[in-house]
């Protein structure tokens, strides 16, 4: 169920997949792959509507646990989901593209 950052990377590249990042605001602000949206953990359940069943769903946050708790639960209620395996640590560790350019992965 979880997906290394290569892949969610070359997935996201060609428009396979959708990111929804979990963490805190402050997180978010401080660093966060181009492209994803921001639903922190508590609102996810009421906006669940709002995430498109029909494209796969990966979800990220810091090192994994977070996502791995929303990917289960999207998964039980039907979606195709998936955990960044590592988060946004094993994602700028691959060195792979930050927004903003100078962003950082912030702690919990």
């Amino acid at each position: 169920m979880d997906v290394q950052a290569d892949e969610v990377a070359e997935l996201q590249r060609r428009g396979a997949v959708q990111l929804v990042d979990v963490r805190e605001d402050h997180e978010w602000d401080a660093g966060r792959i181009p492209g994803a949206r921001h639903l922190g953990l508590s609102e996810l359940s009421a906006q669940a509507g709002s995430i498109a069943r029909d494209t796969p769903v990966v979800f990220v946050c810091r090192v994994g646990g977070r996502s791995t708790m929303a990917a289960h639960a999207f998964r039980r209620a039907g979606y195709d989901a998936y955990s960044l395996d590592g988060g946004m640590l094993a994602w700028a560790a691959r060195g792979l593209p930050l927004d903003p350019p100078d962003g950082t992965v912030a702690d919990h």
